[in-house]
């Protein structure tokens, strides 16, 4: 029985006892492994359903997987062998002494993966707690499109005094007003700390009792100053004698960041003091009175103030240069992105909500989801004309989650970091919007709610820019031509030009042929029971087809398993049970009687199909299809019958070792699931036709 994808991830990434702990975020499985040297990269790229991989300082490793990471999860974590991953029992990692000069090697390479572990650490931290709250920022984010396009086409009003207007709103609001608790809580947690301890200390700042001090009627002892940039009240009360500078910290970021690390600092600290069996008690005292006065008199000011000039040079430059500004940001994101550099950008986009009351960043932002978009819809519109499977679900799939729910990251490690070409294209996409927004935010500029006029595309609230989200937006109309010019002009790119190398072309078209093959064998499979019916009415005798028993080689050499190989693909016996032959001849022949329904253009893959249903799959060479046929004399095609001991190819392996290509050939039976049994004969040398495969059926 074939592995599932979840034993596949844990059997590349090291096996169960590699991993040290597994988390997922909205995109990506985490791990944080025992020695990332052990890590199959390659194996871990060719498994099915993976999208791609991300080596981390550490020994800690990323695998995307998209949409579906969930399950994917919950099956890795339902594994048997995972049932003690995690709690110790991994052991320590190999020394160098006892590695293999194979292990020594990949260690080796996994240190450069960061230069900077503490960079790579905090990203980390930064994403993390964002990660599980993206779900409600998503919900409330739609939430605020339906309720302004309801009230753009006057189907609800917007009347500030309706109690049914305020409900609806308080849906939304009370993901960002309490935005800082949720934030401290995962940045606690992430630093393992009491998570219920951050967002209390968090809860502390925007008690109606905090709040009450900025009341300068009621504390006489309170003085409130206006900033005149940002248009916001900024008091200073006196608490026990010392100055304290307030602020509302409701939709606050940067400060529950700030204090987590505070926190963490202090609460670590006080559990090596502090005797374990009272911690549980004075740990948590200790920290909310330190803490919470740090914060309260220190921290919270620092990160508002942190927070607010990041603003205001942002927004000074939206201002004075908004060219530059709108055309850097959709080109600096397909680099950030991937990278998990966004963060802080993202976390911009709420400070700017809560200090300026709008958000100028996202506009840009959202002409670089869309040029993303559109080169993966031309992936899609080549991939249906070429009638790529592949491809075609999976930019599918990519671009339904781009437009309908924001998400770049099915696009990015799915297509287009695997086709690098794909990026040149969809820059020119991210550029162009880039300067639509530039010139008709310009030309068009509109006013926020405190009356200013600000050049440029903002909003009021955090939305992930898809489809559904244009509504949140100010000058929406400016909005729309800008994301529609890039996604339009990224489409056209990588239709009109392709994203693929000659070889990658080649392989796209070899999927097709294999699928439309595949797709007639099944046609013929549904029709057999009509054609049968037919031959009993007519009386027409049919004799019945010789059952297959042993398959034989495709060429004189020497066997071995498909784990010695060299193919991780194969290995994984993704495509059946089978054997690897070294060849010693240069003729390649038919394995087993019956019909070919594959033959390779370029001379590296035949498919055959036995009259009792048994398909053989051979495959001259690994990765040889680079070699666009050169060295390959094909002697068959597609449809034609063949007996066993008939020559398909003629292949000057001197050629494939010079190229750099490894001549192993591979043989499976690729429906090796419908068989009771396919029995490999190893570790022996054959001449071609000689029994390498025994079927039970």
């Amino acid at each position: 029985m074939a592995e599932s994808t979840a034993s596949q991830i844990i059997a590349a990434i090291g096996g169960a006892e590699n991993v040290r702990s597994l988390t997922h975020c909205a995109t990506r499985l985490r791990f944080e492994l025992v020695d990332a040297g052990k890590v199959d990269q390659v194996r871990l790229d060719g498994t099915k359903g993976v999208l791609g991989t991300v080596p981390q300082s550490g020994d800690r490793y990323q695998v995307v997987i998209g949409g579906g990471v969930a399950n994917v999860y919950e099956d890795i974590m339902h594994l048997p062998e995972m049932a003690n991953a995690g709690t110790g029992s991994a052991g320590k990692p190999k020394s160098t002494s006892e590695m293999t000069n194979a292990e020594v090697k990949a260690a080796e390479r996994a240190k450069g993966r960061g230069k900077f572990a503490w960079l790579d650490s905090f990203f980390e931290y930064l994403s993390d707690s964002f990660r599980p709250i993206l779900g409600v920022l998503l919900g409330a984010s739609i939430i605020i499109a339906l309720v302004n396009l309801l009230i753009s086409i006057n189907v609800i009003p917007n009347d500030e005094a309706s109690a049914g207007w305020v409900f609806v709103k308080a849906i939304w609001k009370g993901v960002f007003y309490f935005l800082p608790i949720m934030v401290a809580y995962n940045a606690a947690k992430k630093l393992k700390v009491d998570p219920w301890l951050g967002g209390a200390i968090m809860g502390m700042l925007m008690t109606p009792q905090f709040t009450s001090l900025m009341d300068t009627k009621t504390f006489h002892d309170t003085m409130c100053t206006t900033n005149a940039a940002l248009g916001t009240t900024s008091c200073t009360a006196k608490i026990f004698g010392l100055p304290m500078l307030l602020s509302d910290y409701s939709g606050n970021v940067f400060v529950p960041l700030l204090m987590a690390a505070v926190l963490a600092l202090v609460y670590h600290g006080l559990k090596k003091i502090i005797p374990e069996s009272v911690q549980l008690v004075f740990v948590p005292f200790f920290c909310m009175i330190i803490v919470g006065a740090l914060t309260a008199f220190l921290i919270g000011p620092l990160g508002v103030w942190a927070g607010n000039e990041l603003g205001i040079g942002l927004s000074w430059m939206n201002t004075h240069a908004p060219f530059i500004f709108a055309i850097i940001i959709p080109l600096l994101y397909p680099f950030l992105v991937p990278l998990g550099l966004h963060w802080p950008l993202n976390a911009l986009m709420i400070m700017n909500i809560n200090t300026l009351g709008y958000d100028f960043i996202q506009g840009p932002m959202g002409t670089w989801n869309f040029a993303c978009f559109g080169a993966t819809a031309g992936v899609l519109f080549l991939a249906m004309r070429d009638k790529d499977p592949v491809m075609r679900q999976t930019s599918l799939g990519a671009l339904a989650a781009g437009l309908l729910g924001g998400v770049s990251e099915p696009s990015l490690y799915g297509i287009h970091l695997r086709y690098k070409m794909v990026y040149k294209r969809m820059l020119v996409g991210c550029a162009t919007g880039g300067v639509v927004i530039a010139i008709l935010g310009w030309l068009f500029p509109s006013t926020v709610a405190s009356g200013q006029t600000v050049h440029g595309v903002t909003t009021t609230a955090f939305a992930f820019t898809s489809l559904l989200t244009i509504p949140v937006f100010n000058q929406m109309w400016v909005y729309g031509v800008s994301i529609a010019a890039a996604f339009i002009v990224s489409f056209l790119m990588v239709a009109m030009f392709d994203y693929r190398t000659p070889e990658q072309k080649a392989e796209a078209k070899q999927r097709a042929a294999d699928y439309a093959a595949e797709k007639a064998a099944k046609a013929e499979v549904a029709a057999a029971p009509a054609a049968a019916a037919t031959a009993t009415a007519t009386a027409t005798a049919v004799k019945p087809a010789v059952e297959t028993t042993t398959v034989g080689s495709p060429l004189s050499g020497h066997v071995v398993s498909l784990d010695e190989s060299g193919d991780p693909v194969f290995a994984s016996r993704a495509l059946g049970e089978g054997v690897a032959i070294q060849p010693t001849d240069s003729t390649v022949v038919a394995p087993v009687s019956g019909v070919l329904s594959t033959v390779a253009e370029t001379g590296h893959a035949f498919g055959i199909k036995t009259d009792d249903g048994v398909e053989v799959l051979v495959h001259v060479g690994i990765d040889t299809v680079k070699m666009n046929g050169e060295g390959f004399a094909v002697a068959v095609k597609t449809d034609q019958r063949v007996s066993a001991g008939d020559t398909l190819v003629t292949v000057d392996f001197d050629k494939v070792k010079e190229a750099g290509y490894s001549t192993t050939t591979l043989m499976t039976v690729t429906n090796t699931m419908a068989l009771a049994s396919v029995t490999p004969r190893t570790d022996i040398d054959v001449k071609a036709g000689d029994a390498v495969l025994d079927i039970q059926h």
